[in-house]
């Protein structure tokens, strides 16, 4: 096993509304990744893929509020550090984000070069102008992108050109962990493809040791990430290896997922596509039972009524439903 680079622990964070009430957007999240490694996270919008990504750097601000769990960033917990520390020590450093739009992250009115500046002097503060130029135009060329984008401003670049600039400039200090939040969406197919072989390509060369990426393309993560989590109405409901999630998903969600995208390999032609029926929870109230239980057609009463934890069921594997692999097995096979 390789160094861990993150880990959290039943990490649970709320939003709190202008009339004072509670969204439970991410509800005792655990997970781990180690050093070479990339994580995907997928789900369907609204289910807290994005509050994740932002509980995950420990940096609160109004109207996102921790409730509790660690977060363990190379042996460092910052889950209850001081927001001014974590801005200085933490982020860009440790850990860095790309949300989601990230290309419209830029300022128009300054140049990129600047932006860079900015970003490097709040933790080297001594560093000239020079030295950040040379730092930045030697760290733009190995990436595949011209030293002439430092000179420019953002309204001169293209919309895949500015993605692949905030990714530069996100990773210009050689985090340990990166959080892509839909690096890929809005983008043409080609644009799409040179994002993620730059996302490789800072893993291969060393400028980040992990990664999260987070989309609601589960079969998008396939070709990226080396593990796979599903997230729906703020837990996760189950993870595995990549290649396990997208051909052989367990949870009935995960099942559901795949089975409404189409997935390119033999036979697909003749796959009908399925959706998913009714609509996430309500997270100011959330269901006592399992989430997914309105919306599951092999849901009883039971799975409505008590509270169910994630079950293992091979090494690194687990899923949260009350049935056993074997029994949704039988389920799933029946129904073909």
């Amino acid at each position: 096993m390789g160094k861990t680079m993150l880990e959290v622990k039943d990490l649970k964070t709320k939003y709190i509304t202008r009339f004072r009430e509670d969204v439970y957007a991410v509800d005792g999240v655990s997970l781990k990744i180690e050093e070479g490694k990339s994580l995907g996270i997928a789900g369907e919008s609204g289910c807290g893929k994005s509050t994740l990504a932002l509980s995950l750097m420990g940096y609160y601000f109004p109207p996102l509020h921790y409730i509790s769990g660690d977060i363990v960033v190379d042996g460092k917990n910052i889950s209850k550090m001081d927001p001014d520390d974590i801005r200085r020590n933490i982020l860009g450093t440790e850990i860095a984000y790309i949300p989601q739009a990230a290309m419209n992250a830029l300022n128009p009115t300054q140049k990129i070069i600047r932006f860079i500046e900015d970003v490097i002097r709040v933790h080297e503060p001594k560093k000239t102008k020079k030295d950040i130029y040379d730092m930045a135009k030697a760290r733009f060329e190995e990436l595949g992108l011209p030293a002439s984008v430092l000179e420019k401003h953002a309204v001169e670049l293209s919309g895949g050109m500015k993605q692949r600039t905030v990714i530069a400039i996100s990773t210009i200090l050689s985090p340990k962990v990166l959080i892509a939040d839909e690096p890929s969406s809005a983008l043409d197919v080609t644009s799409q493809k040179m994002v993620i072989k730059m996302l490789k390509n800072l893993m291969e060369k060393g400028y980040i040791k992990s990664m999260i990426f987070i989309t609601h393309e589960l079969p998008l993560l396939y070709n990226v990430t080396d593990d796979i989590m599903v997230m729906y109405a703020g837990q996760i409901v189950e993870k595995g290896k990549a290649k396990e999630m997208v051909f052989d998903p367990i949870h009935p969600y995960s099942k559901g997922l795949m089975g409404s995208i189409i997935v390119p390999e033999a036979g697909s032609r003749d796959v009908k596509l399925t959706a998913i029926p009714g609509t996430p929870p309500n997270l100011k109230k959330p269901p006592a039972g399992c989430r997914f239980a309105e919306r599951c057609r092999y849901a009883t009463a039971e799975c409505r009524a008590i509270s169910i934890d994630s079950k293992e069921f091979e090494e690194g594997r687990s899923y949260r439903c009350i049935y056993d692999v074997e029994k949704l097995r039988e389920v799933y096979g029946n129904e073909k």
